[in-house]
Parts: C-alpha cells; sequence; structure tokens
C-alpha cells in the first residue's frame, strides 16, 4: 500500500480479475497471480480483487485474504489494488480488516446481505465501515443498496468514503447524484464516480455526458487489447470508434450476456479461458455458460480485433501466454 491517496490514483481502465479455481475446486494462487500480472502489464490502471467477476460470494475469509495479499504483491505499488468487502457491518468491517492487513489501498464496499434497509441504515452501514479501516471506501449501489441525492452527499462527507460506483443504470438519479454532490460539498471535494453497469462500455457515451467517465471493464479480463482501444477512443472524443465498436462488439455482447443468469460473471471467465489462462470454472450457486454461447463469445471477440485492426489472439490478453 502506497501512502498517495487513492481517489488521485483511480485514472484509467479498472480492472476486476476472475478468481482462478483449480481442477479440484479450490484456489489457485498461480493462475490468479498470472491473471492479475497479465492485466497490470496489459496497462490496467488498478486491480478490484475480489469483487463482484472475482466471486467475492464465494469465497472464504482465508482465501479472500489470499487473494487480496496476491493481488498486492504482483501490482507492487504499480497500481493501486482495491478489495470486495460486502455481507452485514459486522462481516464487512472483518474483510476490511483482512484487505488492510493483506496491503490493499481500497475497499469497494458492496451492498448489505440480504435486507432491504432505508437511506439512514445505509448511511450508519457505510459509515461504520469506514470508521472501522484505514482504507478509503467506494460505495457500490445497485440491488437493495440504491440512494437518493441527499444520501450519497451524506456519503460523501464521511471521512474515508471517496466514491459511488453506479450500477443501477437510473441516468436520471445518477444526474440527480451527481448534481448534488456538485452543489452541496466544497468546491475541490474529493469525490468520484464510476459506471459499475454490467459491460459498462454499453453506456460510456451515456455517463460521459453527466461527468461520469471512470468505469470497470469486464471486457478487459479476456480482451483488454479491445477495452483500452475502446476506452482511448471514449477519452478522446474518438466517437466514430466508439460507436463501431458498441454497434459491432458490445452491444451484441452484452445480448449475448443476458442469454444466461450469472454471465456477468461466468461467461467472462469463459472469456479468460478462450485467452489462454486455465482459471477455472465458477463456484455454486453460479453455472457454467452454454458451450454454443461460448463459441459465440470467441467469435464475437475475433470481430472485436477485426475492428480495431487486431489479429485473432490478439497482444495483451489479461493472463494469456505472456502473463
Amino acid at each position: 500500500m502506497t501512502s498517495a491517496p487513492l481517489a488521485g490514483r483511480l485514472d484509467g481502465l479498472l480492472f476486476f480479475p476472475v478468481t482462478a479455481y483449480g481442477p479440484d475446486g479450490g484456489l489457485d494462487v498461480d493462475a490468479f497471480r498470472a491473471h492479475v500480472r497479465g492485466g497490470i502489464e496489459a496497462g490496467a490502471a488498478a486491480v478490484f480483487a475480489c469483487c463482484g467477476t472475482g466471486e467475492f460470494h464465494a469465497l472464504t475469509p482465508e482465501e479472500f485474504r489470499t487473494c487480496v495479499a496476491a493481488a498486492v504483491e504482483e501490482a507492487a505499488g504499480r497500481v493501486p489494488v482495491v478489495a470486495g468487502a460486502g455481507y452485514g457491518t459486522a462481516l464487512a468491517v472483518q474483510y476490511a480488516k483482512a484487505a488492510e492487513e493483506a496491503g490493499a489501498d481500497g475497499l469497494l464496499a458492496m451492498p448489505p446481505y440480504l435486507v432491504v434497509a432505508d437511506q439512514e441504515g445505509l448511511l450508519r452501514h457505510y459509515t461504520e465501515l469506514a470508521a472501522a479501516t484505514a482504507l478509503d471506501v467506494i460505495v457500490y449501489q445497485r440491488d437493495n443498496a440504491v440512494f437518493t441525492p441527499e444520501t450519497v452527499v451524506g456519503l460523501a462527507r464521511v471521512p474515508g468514503i471517496i466514491g459511488l460506483k453506479d450500477g443501477y443504470g437510473d441516468l436520471d438519479l445518477m444526474q440527480r447524484i451527481v448534481g448534488a454532490v456538485r452543489r452541496d460539498l466544497p468546491p475541490g471535494h474529493p469525490f468520484l464516480f464510476f459506471n459499475g453497469l454490467p459491460t459498462a462500455e454499453l453506456t460510456g457515451l451515456a455517463y460521459r455526458g453527466i461527468g461520469v467517465t471512470l468505469y470497470s471493464s469486464a471486457v478487459f479480463c479476456f480482451a483488454p487489447d479491445i477495452a483500452l482501444a475502446f476506452h482511448r477512443a471514449l477519452n478522446t472524443g474518438d466517437d466514430d470508434t466508439v460507436n463501431r465498436l458498441l454497434d459491432g462488439f458490445y452491444a451484441p455482447l452484452v445480448e449475448l450476456r443476458n442469454l444466461g443468469r450469472g454471465y456477468a460473471v461466468s461467461l467472462v471467465k469463459a472469456g479468460v479461458r478462450l485467452a489462454g489462462l486455465e482459471v477455472g470454472e465458477v463456484r455454486p450457486p453460479l453455472s457454467e455458460p452454454d458451450p454454443v454461447h461460448v463459441k459465440m463469445l470467441a467469435e464475437l471477440i475475433e470481430r472485436g480485433r477485426a475492428l480495431i485492426g487486431g489479429g485473432a489472439g490478439g497482444a495483451g490478453d489479461a493472463g494469456g501466454e505472456r502473463a
């Protein structure tokens, strides 16, 4: 962990690695290290370990600690490592402390387990989590943790809470949240917003329009060359390239992802295997994607590479042979 503030280091494409398992279903730390190392070498700006794509829900506390520590060692200070934390407040605090001990730079605080809380309860939950750790906290809005603009302003005022990742996708709500934070917090107050929708590139133009430019890229896990080409185009205003990739790659990818439950994780993991790294299958209660859909994914990746002028199997696969 470096002494530089996390908020100032999250400037680029955010990498959410899958968690690797061996043939026996146990953790494969070497494969996980290779995946993380490959992503960093390919150009990731940060590693978000053991989060949604990394099957946080399926990991034991010991596996969580092992993976976070491995990601920190592979990053070696080159990029920040942010770890997931979730469940109820008491368990979220335990995960936060484990991540801190493992050397992480920050936390992605996922929704509380099962219960649907009111705004006061949600604010209390994240406030107590932030108070229990020295790590900076990014709050993940989705499912049973959806906030009013007033609550987000309250979160932004909590010491240690530095941002909101939106996985809910209500642009009207997000515009009001961004506006409320801009209006009610002192000028220069560091608070970040992230597009955290599955296949966030599909909504990149819309989120850019309300001032949200940071996003997580699941595609980076298995085709970093495509993900980086899109990221460059989006950030430089090259809308021709953006729209070419949206129409020819990302929109079909979302249609494919929507063919099965849990494909936001299991199809990504299949993509990593296609890229040349054996990371195992997903753990229950998720299940593997239909082989026909995996074949469709392989063909779609080839099409995406053709759209950016790359060859089949393009350079820099996160966790492929070069890792």
